[in-house]
């Protein structure tokens, strides 16, 4: 399947280092090699990079490897397909707007039978059960609270309810943002680390690359970075457990929704379906 690579921050930071060995996975050191794409979050505006040729071997991504974007907000993507031709309009992260802002998502698993009922307002372009899985979390959002965003905690406590409920269809790791906060949810596999002072020397796992930190931060520094599989050998990554909702702010991770006691039930199952 794909994987996933979110950096969330309390400054505008690159993501050079961390994309380094993400690329290399696409083609170089894994097999996912149905394209790739990156979403950089500016102020209310977005800046996206996507190519449906692998990233360890494409322009496009090895330019983004080497120009110093900075954002808050970062969601990347290299995919294996297991739905949808390897095409540009099936290739993550997927953009749309809601409440005067843009959102991006991006998609690890494949959800089974998945045929939701979308009214109309977010429609797929492409043919993935991904862009089909947030065309329904958009739509969801914006008729369960109407015109505004509603206070984090319970857009949180929504998002974790709507997740485990596709989430019941197959594997549902993802990442979503809004330029201002980002989710990301557990379904299988997801790592996390969090990076503030003291800051030392890390080590990518997939490239011969190594950067020292207290260089090139300030104290006041917290970059949160999220994974499928750790990109560093010599830190330690937080593994996160099935099931899990995460709500990251400026850093840090500020929620997490845990799974709801007991399975998800086909009566439940058919509410989107």
């Amino acid at each position: 399947m794909c994987q996933l690579l979110g950096m969330n921050c309390n400054v505008p930071t690159d993501i050079c280092f961390s994309f380094t060995g993400f690329q290399a996975r696409g083609g170089l050191t894994d097999n996912h090699t149905d394209g790739w794409g990156i979403t950089f979050f500016e102020g209310r505006g977005v800046r996206q990079f996507l190519d449906p040729n692998p990233s360890a071997h494409s322009p496009v991504a090895d330019f983004v490897r080497n120009y110093p974007i900075k954002s808050k907000n970062v969601i990347a993507h290299i995919r294996k397909a297991t739905q949808g031709e390897t095409k540009l309009e099936n290739t993550h992260p997927f953009v749309r707007e809601l409440w005067g802002r843009y959102w991006s998502f991006a998609h690890n698993g494949d959800l089974k039978s998945f045929e939701p009922k979308l009214d109309g307002l977010y429609c797929p372009v492409g043919k993935t059960d991904s862009e089909k899985a947030f065309c329904l979390i958009m739509q969801e959002l914006k008729n369960k609270f109407g015109d505004e965003c509603p206070p984090l905690k319970e857009l949180g406590e929504f998002l974790h309810e709507l997740t485990l409920r596709i989430a019941a269809f197959g594997v549902f790791n993802f990442l979503l943002s809004n330029g201002e906060f980002m989710m990301a949810h557990c379904s299988t596999k997801l790592a996390s680390i969090i990076r503030k002072a003291p800051f030392t020397v890390a080590h990518l796992k997939d490239q011969e690359v190594a950067v020292d930190f207290s260089a090139v931060t300030t104290n006041i520094d917290r970059v949160a970075v999220i994974a499928t599989y750790p990109l560093t050998e010599n830190e330690l990554w937080n593994i996160h457990e099935p099931g899990t909702l995460l709500l990251l702010a400026d850093g840090v991770i500020s929620a997490e929704y845990k799974t709801f006691p007991g399975p998800i039930t086909t009566c439940e199952k058919l509410v989107i379906s």
